[in-house]
């Protein structure tokens, strides 16, 4: 409510009631929506937040939905700094991005930490659409893993990965540029761990992901899904591939970790190939 209380004197009631105060933070960016009602004012908007928020240097709003088989978004210069590079910081590590070349979001820090407090010592990882790395980087600063190999068939995205993996001085990991129903079999390799985080359509590569496990591997497969029954559309997934593959499994955890919109959900099923 801060936002709007702040814009009770430039805008109007009505204007107000259209007001979208939530925004996303990537570093020193902030990504705002602008409903087309507002749009003589985006500019007056994107300064209060500024002004409100002393670590925000640049104010890009939502020009498009996140698409193509990149997932990149257009996004609007509005305010500010004139860029759409930064550098986000959390667990530990720091990840240079350019938010409109490369998906990334600040609101799976958390599931991250969570993977990564998972990881036990010598562990193979592979991170499956690995983007600008976030995964990787989390996973390899943090815990003591062996290796961790990450796959993304986006070229920016593979690049900023490689400048990640520099600016936060790690060794132990290794990225591939390319689609992982290609590269992931020319590795010809095995791991113990293996992150699927493409809700969309990560259902379409759980053979390869299967292909790639190790006795015993765990799988952390996310997924989009809608109410009702949620639980059970992912899980079935999983089911399906296992059953394809041959590969028994046993299901240890299902928990939300995002809302795509009023009744869809972003969760990630946890599952043991055993």
């Amino acid at each position: 409510m801060r936002l709007k209380e702040a814009l009770e004197k430039k805008l109007t009631e009505e204007e107000l009631s259209n007001l979208k105060t939530a925004y996303d933070m990537v570093g020193s960016i902030a990504i705002i929506e602008v409903p087309d009602e507002l749009k003589s004012k985006e500019k007056i908007i994107a300064e209060t937040l500024m002004t409100m928020q002393k670590n925000i240097k640049t104010v890009l709003k939502k020009a498009g939905q996140h698409e193509g088989e990149f997932r990149t978004q257009k996004l609007k210069f509005v305010a500010g700094k004139r860029t759409k590079e930064t550098e986000a910081k959390e667990n530990n590590v720091r990840i240079k991005l350019n938010v409109e070349k490369v998906y990334f979001s600040t609101r799976l820090s958390t599931e991250r930490k969570r993977v990564s407090e998972l990881v036990q010592e010598g562990e193979s990882v592979l991170v499956m659409f690995s983007g600008c790395a976030p995964y990787v980087c989390v996973i390899a600063k943090n815990t003591e893993a062996g290796e961790v190999y990450g796959v993304e068939i986006n070229p920016a995205g593979h690049e900023y990965g490689l400048e990640n993996l520099k600016l936060n001085k790690i060794t132990n990991a290794k990225l591939y540029c390319g689609d992982v129903r290609e590269v992931v079999p020319k590795l010809k390799k095995k791991f113990n761990r293996i992150l699927m985080p493409l809700p969309r359509s990560a259902e379409d590569f759980l053979d390869i992901a299967l292909g790639a496990a190790k006795k015993g591997a765990t799988v952390h497969f996310y997924d989009f899904e809608d109410e009702p029954d949620i639980q059970e559309k992912a899980i079935k997934k999983v089911e399906k591939a296992c059953k394809t593959a041959k590969r028994p499994y046993k299901v240890l955890l299902w928990r939300k970790c995002g809302q795509y919109s009023p009744r869809k959900y972003r969760l990630v099923v946890d599952f043991k190939v055993l």
